[in-house]
C-alpha cells in the first residue's frame, strides 16, 4: 500500500487532442445552483486522504445561502507511481481502489452537484517519478494507464504530484530535462478536452516544466503552491495567475486567520485557485468558513 504524506512549510513530512484550459469553468460556473454571484472565481481545490477519510466528507460542507458546494475540486489521495524493476507503473491501493468502486456514494453524488473529482498520484518511494520517463513512448504507455482509469471511473481529470519518488532507487534513472514535458502532453491526448490536468508544484518535475519537448503549461489546467501554511504562487512558464494557486492551506494546520489572509490575497492578486489538505469529518468549521466568507461571500455550513 502506497505512503500518502504531504508537506508542510517547513519542509518536513508527515503521515497523514486539445488543451482543456479554455474549458474550465470558474467556480460560481461550476458549483450550479442559485444565490448571490460570488465574491471570487476562484476555485477551491481540496485533497481529501482516503486513506482515513471518506471523499464523501467534500459534499457536506455547503453554502449557507445558495447551498452550492464549497469545494469546486476535490482530489482522492493518492494513487502511486510504482516501479516493477522494468518500468513505472499506475498501483491502487486498497482504500483508493474501495473509493473507486464505491463511486455511487462517494464520487457520483458530489459530481451531481458540481465538484469535480480527480484522482491524484504520487511518488511511491520505488525510483519512479514523472521526471525520470527514459523515453516519450514509456510516458505516453503510463498516460495511457492513467486516462484509463480516469475514463473507467468517470473521474473529472488527473492531479500530479513529484513527491517520494525517491529518483534512482532499484536502478532507476535520474529526472531528464523532456520526461515531465512528455508525461503531460501524453495525458492531453488520452484525455477528453474538458478533463482536467493539475499540477502539486513540487519535486523535479516543478523545475522541468519546459524542455525541448514542449512547454508543461500547453497541456495542464492549474498548478498551486506545494507548502502549507505560506502563500506563494509556482513558477510555471505560460501559464497565467487565474490558472496558478499562491494559497495553500492544512485544514488540520493552519489557522483561521491566516485562511482568511490567504483568501483576501488571492482576490487581491487574481490567482485562480485556492488550494487545501486533509478536509476531515473533525475539520473545524469555523476555518473553512473564514474561505468561504471571503471568496463566495457565504458562511460555510454542514449539510
Amino acid at each position: 500500500m502506497g505512503v500518502n504524506r504531504r508537506q508542510v512549510l517547513a519542509g518536513a513530512a508527515w503521515s497523514a487532442p486539445a488543451v482543456a484550459v479554455a474549458t474550465a469553468l470558474p467556480a460560481f460556473a461550476a458549483s450550479g445552483g442559485t444565490g448571490p454571484a460570488p465574491a471570487s472565481s476562484a476555485l477551491t481545490a481540496v485533497y481529501v486522504e482516503v486513506n482515513h477519510e471518506d471523499l464523501a466528507t467534500v459534499g457536506t460542507f455547503v453554502l449557507e445561502g445558495s447551498r452550492r458546494p464549497v469545494f469546486d475540486l476535490a482530489m482522492i489521495f493518492a494513487a502511486n507511481i510504482n516501479f516493477d524493476g522494468t518500468a513505472a507503473y499506475l498501483h491502487l491501493n486498497d482504500r483508493v481502489t474501495a473509493t473507486l468502486d464505491d463511486a455511487d456514494t462517494q464520487i457520483r453524488p458530489l459530481q451531481a452537484k458540481g465538484t469535480k473529482v480527480l484522482l491524484s498520484v504520487l511518488g511511491n518511494h520505488q525510483g519512479a517519478g514523472f521526471a525520470n520517463f527514459p523515453t516519450e513512448q514509456d510516458a505516453d504507455w503510463f498516460a495511457a494507464k492513467v486516462a484509463k482509469v480516469v475514463h473507467e471511473y468517470h473521474l473529472d481529470g488527473v492531479d500530479l504530484d513529484d513527491e517520494y519518488s525517491e529518483y534512482g532507487t532499484n536502478g532507476t534513472g535520474n529526472p531528464n530535462e523532456d520526461s515531465f514535458v512528455w508525461l503531460v502532453h501524453a495525458l492531453r491526448r488520452h484525455l477528453a478536452p474538458h478533463e482536467l490536468i493539475t499540477f502539486y508544484a513540487i519535486g523535479p518535475s516543478a523545475e522541468r516544466t519546459v524542455s525541448g519537448s514542449g512547454k508543461a503549461s500547453d497541456a495542464l489546467d492549474y498548478a498551486w503552491n506545494p507548502w502549507y501554511g505560506s502563500y506563494s504562487a509556482p513558477s510555471v512558464p505560460g501559464m497565467a495567475k487565474d490558472h496558478l494557486g499562491a494559497a495553500a492551506v492544512d485544514w488540520g494546520r493552519t489557522s483561521p486567520s491566516t485562511v482568511q489572509s490567504m483568501a483576501s490575497r488571492t482576490v487581491e492578486d487574481g490567482y485562480g485557485v485556492f488550494m487545501s489538505y486533509d478536509l476531515r469529518d473533525t475539520t473545524d468549521l469555523s476555518s473553512v468558513q473564514a474561505m468561504t466568507l471571503v471568496l463566495r461571500g457565504e458562511r460555510a455550513v454542514r449539510s
